[in-house]
């Protein structure tokens, strides 16, 4: 592992606020959430381990509510006991060795009601998000998301989310994973291949009262 590989992003500070553009959604004092810019951050990594071949990118949030009883519901609160589980806001593959970083709205630019188109993209290949879950069934937003779509919790959840942008350095210049591959396909896939990662956080709510 490279105790040197390290990932920055241009937005925030690591750990603070993620602003309000990078976000599926925001705050709205009429109706709780509206839609917001949905910017994928700038990203960028360096001093990768040596014997790189490719690159992955996994956002993901844990905090997200095991129960969607009480998401979004005037009148009650998503209790912090609740258990959370893994929400996949990114997951790209296949990012050449060549390519360090990822401009801002290069992976997404605004809200694309069914999804980005998953796939072969300039800066890699991208699998489904979460959102694909989210939406399912919903005649005017259902589809496969691909790449980026940022964070949009419950409005009405108790804890603060975190956002986690690892970048994991490979040892084989493509994972084979192709079609709707998931967050979770790509971390059993890549065990193996797995040389280094690092890690960058930001927080994010649609509470007005955290």
């Amino acid at each position: 592992m490279s105790d040197s590989f390290t990932v920055k992003i241009s937005g925030w500070a690591d750990g603070a606020p993620i602003p309000a553009k990078y976000a599926f959604g925001k705050m709205d004092a009429d109706t709780q959430v509206a839609l917001s810019k949905n910017l994928n951050p700038a990203i960028s990594w360096d001093h990768p381990p040596k014997g790189t071949k490719s690159y992955v990118i996994i956002c993901h949030d844990p905090d997200v509510p095991s129960s969607g009883e009480d998401v979004n519901q005037e009148g009650k609160i998503v209790p912090a006991t609740l258990p959370r589980v893994d929400f996949y806001h990114w997951v790209l593959i296949d990012i050449p060795a060549g390519t360090t970083s990822i401009n801002k709205g290069a992976a997404s630019s605004g809200i694309t009601p069914k999804g980005k188109a998953i796939g072969a993209k300039p800066y890699g290949i991208a699998g489904i998000n979460s959102y694909t879950d989210w939406f399912a069934g919903d005649a005017d937003m259902g589809g496969d998301y691909g790449d980026y779509d940022g964070p949009c919790p419950p409005w009405n959840d108790s804890i603060m989310h975190h956002y986690h942008f690892t970048v994991y350095a490979l040892d084989t210049a493509s994972l084979g994973l192709t079609g709707r591959f998931t967050g979770a396909d790509v971390i059993k896939q890549m065990q193996k291949h797995l040389l280094g990662q690092s890690s960058y956080m930001g927080t994010y709510s649609l509470n007005p009262d955290l």
